[in-house]
């Protein structure tokens, strides 16, 4: 299992973040958690899910932010499950939040643990948050237009629908795409989601 815990940066200072992700999160991926994700502290939100796709998709959700620190834990988790995420536990969920204190320290604000016992298979946690790190440093790079692009893209647009729609020429389209290096992030996607599945695989196979 997947266990995704975000902590909202400064959130002292800040306003409230942590409803209004809730509230998208539990909207655009219902069907793929195992519970919705909840509130576990004033300032922390937790996800638990099965699909490595999801949490894939969930770190760089909320890593685009800029706004929360996230920690993914990869692991068991004890069962049966309860009604609320904030009342799960399980060392995915220690990984997690051990994950999370990690990121704090970390430029990309990420981090990936695994609990577990054959080394091999923290290796390959620590591969996928390598891998994870080369991805969200080109993010970090997107421009607002290039991110314009990219979402009509991640949509399913093909890239001459996407420009029609945003007014500019095929050519333009293809430079903004190359400079904002979206068809090496879709390409990495399905890799990184396979490193994530495998770690996992290891976690089912150990239970």
């Amino acid at each position: 299992m997947f266990v995704i815990t975000a902590d909202q940066i400064d959130s002292r200072v800040n306003a409230d973040r942590v409803a209004a992700e809730l509230e998208r999160i539990n909207a655009a991926h219902r069907d793929e958690l195992a519970l919705p994700a909840d509130r576990t502290a004033g300032d922390e939100l937790q996800a638990l899910t099965e699909d490595a796709a999801t949490t894939l998709a969930l770190a760089l959700e909320l890593t685009r932010s800029r706004a929360f620190h996230v920690g993914i834990g990869i692991g068991a988790v004890r069962e049966p499950l309860p009604e609320a995420t904030r009342e799960a536990s399980g060392p995915a969920f220690f990984a997690a939040r051990d994950a999370a204190t990690r990121a704090k320290k970390s430029g990309i604000r990420l981090a990936i643990q695994w609990q577990g016992q054959p080394q091999a298979d923290s290796k390959r946690a620590d591969d996928a948050e390598s891998l994870l790190a080369l991805l969200l440093i080109v993010r970090e790079r997107r421009s607002d237009a290039g991110w314009e692009l990219f979402d009509l893209l991640a949509a399913g647009l093909t890239q001459a629908d996407a420009a029609a729609r945003l007014g500019i020429s095929a050519p333009a389209a293809s430079a903004r795409a190359k400079a904002a290096n979206i068809k090496a992030e879709l390409a990495a996607l399905p890799g990184l989601t396979r490193l994530l599945e495998q770690t996992d695989l290891v976690t089912r196979q150990e239970h």
